[in-house]
Order: C-alpha cells, then sequence, then structure tokens
C-alpha cells in the first residue's frame, strides 16, 4: 500500500512539472495553487498510474516487434498515448486535465517519464 501512495505522488509530482513546463498541458482554468487544484492533481496521477499499470503493458506487448525495429523509441509514443488517454478519461471523469495534441504529449510524456524515475529514485518505498 504505501508503495502504491509513494508512486501515485510521484506520479503526481511529475504531472505538476509537466503542467508548469508546458502550456498545452493545463490541469484548470486558473493559474492558481488551490485545495481543489491539488485534488485534482491527484486524482489524475491516480487515473494516470491506473492507465499505465493497466493499458501499457498490453499496448507493449501488442507493439513488441516496433519496439525492437525502432530500438525502444516507439516509447515516447507509447508514453504520449497513454498521456492522451489519461486526458480523455479525464474528461469522462469530469476532471479538469487537458493535453492539447500529439505532439505536446511526447515532450510532456518524455517529462513525467524522466521525472517520475527521479521522484521514485528519492521517496522511500514500501519494501
Amino acid at each position: 500500500m504505501k508503495n502504491f501512495v509513494v508512486k501515485t505522488l510521484a506520479n503526481a509530482g511529475a504531472l505538476a512539472v509537466a503542467i508548469w513546463l508546458f502550456g498545452g498541458i493545463t490541469l484548470t482554468g486558473n493559474d492558481e495553487i488551490t485545495g481543489e487544484a491539488l485534488g485534482t492533481l491527484l486524482l489524475v496521477a491516480l487515473v494516470f498510474g491506473l492507465v499505465n499499470f493497466l493499458v501499457k503493458p498490453v499496448v507493449k506487448l501488442l507493439t513488441l516487434p516496433l519496439f525492437i525495429l525502432t530500438l525502444g523509441l516507439i516509447t515516447l509514443v507509447v508514453n504520449a498515448l497513454m498521456l492522451l488517454l489519461t486526458s480523455w478519461l479525464a474528461g469522462l471523469f469530469d476532471l479538469s486535465f487537458h493535453v492539447d495534441g500529439f505532439g505536446t504529449a511526447v515532450v510532456g510524456g518524455l517529462v513525467i517519464s524522466v521525472v517520475s524515475w527521479a521522484l521514485n529514485v528519492m521517496l522511500p518505498d514500501g519494501d
């Protein structure tokens, strides 16, 4: 359980960095940090974590030949698709998170991957 909370907090931090860096990734209509915005960020991080846990392995398995052919560069596309799927699901759940386009999703997915990895290294896990 502790590991799940740490990973969700790392995802929330990584999403916050991507939102801060790119205008095409938005969380709320205003730029203020409020309790509602933090709650929304945590819910989006939870959705993002579930998407990465449930959907990403299936997509990676189905695109295994592309991973081999591109020497793993297709990971950028898969991460972008997971971010776009999270944006779509957030819209279904009436969360104010949106990614403007595929290009923004590619760069945002790269930033989220790097920041999430760094936060997971720094934060303690349950092991």
